[in-house]
């Protein structure tokens, strides 16, 4: 009798601003995962351990939630001008489907990190002390990424003293720039208006920004949708009316954005676009119990992913939120206080985050030049990482 054995592929478990994902190096995957396609998908299931009834992912390597259920596949880079290549593949928990329809913003600062750890970037480009300047094409989406990274004694530097709110430990700061994170031949609002009615049949019509930048996203005001904007996860995530209320306005923004023909599709695109709430700054107590005031914040954001409130809030999102915040009559921009805003501090469920954006509009349309952040980043693990062998 046969018995299967395990392949074990060499992997790097990193957390990357307020996620964790397991990395690889494209050309240490099985042959078969080194393209796109049902083999490749079928590897990063197994890796992170779904799909899972049980919704708990104990067998891989992921911790059942948006934030943890995250694949980081890095190739040499194959566009001019740039370091490495960035593909990133979120990993349903309860289904068997890879979403490849767009980037991890929080992962997004590790993947410098990787870059330069994994030999993909050239030592030339690597000080001595200072700062590592790498040019990221990620792949998803086909947009440019700047991660800044620290470096002492030609070693990527992963300790210091930065705090990120829904990080418990400080970290070495990393800036990242998200580079026209609007598409450059079409109209960053889809429809072509600041703001539309969205009908949602049964449940009631909103007003609504929804914009491409970062990541697409539907913003709403948290006041239409009875809540405050000072919500934490235990509000959201356990009101199940909630969620199926919130995921059928997600699945009828993405259709009134174009992102797919049909509701159905909805279920099977669970990263694209995402949908937040917006509010006029208040006070609040933060998931950690700190005291977020009024006065340190522009505005309050809320958003949801993968069907349910993110405990901080996702990188990509945060370029949405600085991007519509730069534009003035957004609702984004309009809970900031209005007026032209070149960077925002808006309070999430763990804290605050401060993001930058710079926009123009050109022949009537909108364009995002740049995005501007930090986070940080840290390898937790390295080695490798088991699968049975397919």
């Amino acid at each position: 009798m046969s018995i299967k054995q395990q392949i074990r592929i060499p992997a790097t478990y990193m957390r990357g601003g307020t996620s964790k994902g397991v990395f690889f190096n494209l050309l240490d995957l099985p042959a078969t995962a080194q393209v796109p396609g049902p083999a490749r998908d079928a590897l990063l299931l197994r890796v992170i351990g779904s799909p899972d009834v049980y919704g708990k992912q104990i067998d891989g390597m992921g911790a059942a939630t948006s934030s943890t259920s995250k694949t980081v596949i890095l190739s040499p880079c194959t566009q001019a001008n740039h370091d490495v290549d960035y593909l990133f593949g979120q990993v349903s928990i309860d289904k068997a489907f890879v979403d490849w329809s767009g980037n991890c913003g929080n992962l997004s600062s590790a993947v410098g990190a990787f870059a330069i750890t994994s030999g993909l970037v050239d030592s030339s480009r690597i000080p001595k002390n200072g700062i590592a300047v790498v040019r990221i094409w990620q792949a998803n989406i086909k947009k440019t990424i700047i991660a800044h990274i620290p470096i002492t004694n030609g070693q990527v530097q992963e300790l210091g003293d930065f705090k990120l709110d829904g990080v418990t430990f400080a970290a070495a700061e990393i800036k990242l720039e998200f580079m026209n994170p609007s598409a450059a031949d079409a109209n960053m609002f889809p429809t072509g208006n600041l703001v539309d009615k969205l009908e949602v049949p049964n449940i009631g019509t909103f007003d609504v920004t929804m914009i491409n930048a970062g990541i697409p996203t539907i913003f709403l005001n948290a006041q239409d949708l009875g809540y405050t904007g000072a919500e934490l996860q235990v509000h959201i995530n356990s009101d199940a009316k909630a969620l199926i209320k919130l995921e059928c306005i997600r699945a009828h923004g993405g259709v009134r954005m174009g992102l797919f023909e049909h509701l159905d599709d909805a279920k099977t695109r669970q990263h694209t676009p995402k949908i937040a709430f917006v509010a006029p700054p208040k006070d609040y107590t933060s998931s950690s119990g700190s005291n977020v005031p009024a006065d340190k914040i522009d505005l309050l954001v809320r958003a949801m992913s993968m069907g349910q409130l993110h405990h901080a809030m996702m990188g990509t999102a945060a370029v949405a939120i600085g991007t519509a915040a730069a534009i003035p009559n957004t609702l984004v921009n309009i809970a900031a206080g209005g007026g032209a805003l070149t960077k925002v501090t808006f309070g999430h469920p763990s804290g605050t985050l401060t993001v930058g954006a710079e926009a123009h509009q050109s022949d009537g349309k909108w364009q995002a030049t740049k995005a501007i952040m930090s986070r940080s980043a840290r390898v937790l693990m390295e080695g490798w990482v088991r699968v049975p062998d397919a």
